[in-house]
């Protein structure tokens, strides 16, 4: 299928979306659903993940830091408004699936996306998809993170992740069909939108996995949780 990222089912391309990531790891399906739910159940379950966020307050808004080639990028998660997905983000974090991966995607303008593929372009196992929180009303504008996913699949996002080089209006929920539900934003960038910049900027080139893969590696050398 020709790659044409402004349109949402090619942004499935680009946004990996499973035709070439993530893959999924052996969970069963009713214990992954079981255990989202818990983890959105936080304290009322009592099978929470030990990530669950909690009070007090500034537990809905954890820091965490991207270390990667080009330089240091600072993300501010907002899990008051997507509880599941940045429990979900913080859960690959926490166990090391983000660090030595590369952003393999960059549209000049539009986004970067990574959290899948070694320098080696192999592809790092995912858990189970998650439930779509794109309905929050936070949006796709300039330097926020959102989730990748299949364009006919609404709750199907893994661990890829991207981030917003401009506002990016078609990517916002704005109805409930796959193609309107749209991505999950989940945080912004609060320091090193500088380096996402220079992300955009690089020089890229086709192969077989990808339509826009940087020529110069950006690799994502640790992703760590810092409040």
């Amino acid at each position: 299928m020709p790659y044409r990222l402004k349109s949402l089912l090619s942004l499935a391309v680009m946004l990996c979306l499973m035709s070439i990531g993530c893959n999924r790891s052996a969970e069963a399906p009713a214990e992954s659903a079981a255990a989202d739910s818990d983890s959105a159940a936080g304290e009322t379950s009592g099978k929470a993940d030990p990530i669950v966020l909690k009070e007090p307050s500034r537990e809905y808004y954890p820091t965490v830091v991207l270390k990667t080639s080009l330089g240091d990028i600072t993300l501010k998660l907002d899990a008051k408004r997507a509880p599941r997905t940045v429990n979900n983000f913080l859960h690959y974090v926490q166990n090391g699936h983000y660090d030595q991966t590369i952003f393999h995607q960059v549209e000049a303008g539009y986004v970067v996306l990574g959290g899948s593929f070694t320098s080696e372009l192999s592809e790092k196992d995912a858990r189970y998809p998650i439930a779509n929180e794109a309905d929050n009303g936070l949006k796709n504008v300039r330097g926020a993170i959102a989730m990748a996913r299949q364009p006919d699949d609404i709750d199907s996002a893994t661990c890829q992740f991207f981030i917003n080089l401009g506002d990016n209006p078609n990517l916002d929920h704005t109805g409930d069909s796959p193609e309107e539900f749209g991505f999950c934003v989940f945080g912004e960038v609060i320091k090193g939108m500088d380096v996402i910049d220079r992300m955009g900027e690089l020089e890229v080139q086709a192969s077989e996995q990808f339509e826009k893969l940087p020529v110069e590696t950006v690799l994502l050398e640790t992703a760590r949780r810092v409040q």
